[in-house]
C-alpha cells in the first residue's frame, strides 16, 4: 500500500529523490522511485538560449586562451557583437567552473573548513604508471543545456582511469569517479585543484584511508594539472564542439566511445606511437 501511494505521486517528485550516492546506485533508487533510469541519465542544467549561445563561445575561447578571466572575456564577447556586461560574464565563468589560470582573484574557491594540501610535483619526473594520478571538472557544452565531467588520469600512460557526469558542481560525482578509479590500483600521489569539490573531505578521506599523498595546484594554476587540461582540450575539439549532443543520454553514450578510442585506439607520439592502454593496462593488471 505504502509503495502504490508513492508510486501516484508525480513523476516529477519522484525523480528529485534520485540523486548521486556512493551506498545506492543510480539504478536502484530508480527502481524504488519507480522512474525509468533512461528519464534521469542525465537531465542537462539549463540557461536562458542567449546564456547558452554565450556560454559555448566563453568554452571554446577558454579552450584557446586560459589566461583569460571575466573582463578579457567580456571584451572578448562584445568584439564579437555581443552586448554584456561584466558581473553576467562572471556569473556565468562562475557556473561554468572556469578562471584564469593567472594569479588574481578568483570566484571558486574552496571551503574555508576544508585542509589545502601542498603541491608535491613541482620538479618531479614522471617515468611511471601510477606514480601520480589526477581529477578535475569540465564545462560540457550541449545543444539544449551543459553538464559537468569529471574524470581521473594517470600521468604517465594519459589513461582515462574513470569519469563521470553531474548536471550540478556537488563533490559527490567526484568522489565516485575516484572511487571507480580505485578498482584500478593505487597511485602514489594524487593531484587536484583547490576547488571545494577535492578539498571535501568525502573526497580527500577516500585518499587517506589508503595512504595515497594528496597534492593541490598553486591557487590560479590550471598548468600544474597539464595533462588533463590536454584532455579537455582533446576531448572538446575531438568529440564536443564537431558532435553538439542533444542531450545527457547521448552525451554519456557518446563519452563511452570516444573514451575507449582515446585509450585503446589513438596513438600518442608523447608515448612512442603507443596507445594509454598499452601502457597502463599491464601495470593495473589488466591485459
Amino acid at each position: 500500500m505504502a509503495r502504490k501511494k508513492t508510486l501516484s505521486l508525480p513523476i516529477a517528485t519522484r525523480r528529485k529523490w534520485v540523486v548521486l550516492d556512493l551506498d545506492y546506485s543510480i539504478r536502484r533508487q530508480c527502481r524504488l522511485a519507480g522512474v525509468s533510469r533512461s528519464n534521469f541519465y542525465y537531465e542537462p542544467m539549463s540557461e536562458s538560449e542567449e546564456n547558452l549561445v554565450l556560454m559555448r563561445l566563453m568554452d571554446e575561447q577558454y579552450m584557446r586562451h586560459p589566461e583569460f578571466g571575466s573582463p578579457r572575456m567580456t571584451d572578448h564577447l562584445r568584439d564579437l557583437g555581443y552586448a554584456v556586461n561584466h558581473k553576467r560574464i562572471a556569473r556565468l565563468m562562475q557556473k561554468m567552473g572556469i578562471q584564469a589560470i593567472t594569479p588574481g582573484p578568483h570566484t571558486s574557491k574552496p571551503a574555508p573548513e576544508n585542509t589545502i594540501y601542498p603541491y608535491l610535483l613541482r620538479d618531479t619526473t614522471i617515468d611511471r604508471v601510477n606514480q601520480v594520478w589526477s581529477t578535475d571538472i569540465t564545462y560540457v557544452p550541449m545543444r539544449a543545456g551543459f553538464m559537468y565531467l569529471a574524470a581521473v588520469i594517470d600521468w604517465h600512460s594519459r589513461y582515462v582511469i574513470s569519469w563521470e557526469l553531474s548536471n550540478t558542481m556537488e563533490s559527490c560525482f567526484c568522489v565516485l569517479a575516484l572511487s571507480r578509479s580505485l578498482t584500478y590500483g593505487t597511485p602514489e600521489i594524487f593531484n587536484t585543484d583547490q576547488g571545494s569539490q577535492f578539498t571535501s573531505t568525502d573526497f580527500t578521506s577516500v585518499l587517506l584511508d589508503r595512504d595515497i599523498a594528496i597534492s593541490m595546484d598553486g591557487r590560479g594554476r590550471a598548468l600544474d594539472n597539464v595533462f588533463i587540461e590536454r584532455l579537455w582540450w582533446t576531448l572538446k575539439y575531438e568529440e564536443i564542439y564537431p558532435k553538439g549532443y542533444v542531450d545527457g543520454k547521448a552525451l554519456y553514450r557518446g563519452l563511452g566511445r570516444y573514451f575507449r578510442y582515446y585509450n585503446e585506439e589513438r596513438k600518442h607520439s608523447s608515448l612512442g606511437s603507443r596507445t594509454p592502454a598499452e601502457l597502463f593496462l599491464p601495470a593495473a593488471g589488466r591485459t
